[in-house]
């Protein structure tokens, strides 16, 4: 006996819902703009996409050029790259980068 009630109208945890239009980053290439990937923190190759302007800036920065592709576009883009992963509305999980003083970078290491 089940304890638990489920509609059929419940959606299967794998069933993903569509994610609509996309603000997906690109970057200028002679043939036009050419579709950025980036990797997951355990090195897998992904797409991404920002389901807002506001998103991609905060995330990217002012200067990222975007264009807006609908979801399964975006899918049918990379999937013959073998890039059959898409994050949607990722943060950046990186720190700064910030800029190594000349003095630093030439002391040696030292040992602990």
């Amino acid at each position: 006996m089940c304890l638990f009630s489920y509609d059929d109208d419940d959606p299967d945890p794998d069933e993903q819902a569509r994610a609509g239009l996309l603000y997906v980053p690109v970057r200028p290439a002679a043939a036009g703009p050419a579709l950025r990937m980036f990797r997951t923190p355990l090195g897998e190759r992904t797409a991404v996409g920002f389901t807002g302007l506001a998103l991609l800036t905060a995330t990217l920065g002012a200067g990222q050029p975007a264009i807006r592709l609908a979801e399964p576009a975006l899918r049918s883009l990379t999937e013959p790259l073998g890039v059959d992963r898409l994050v949607v509305d990722p943060v950046l999980s990186a720190p700064a980068v910030t800029a190594v003083r000349a003095s630093t970078a030439e002391e040696p290491a030292r040992a602990l």
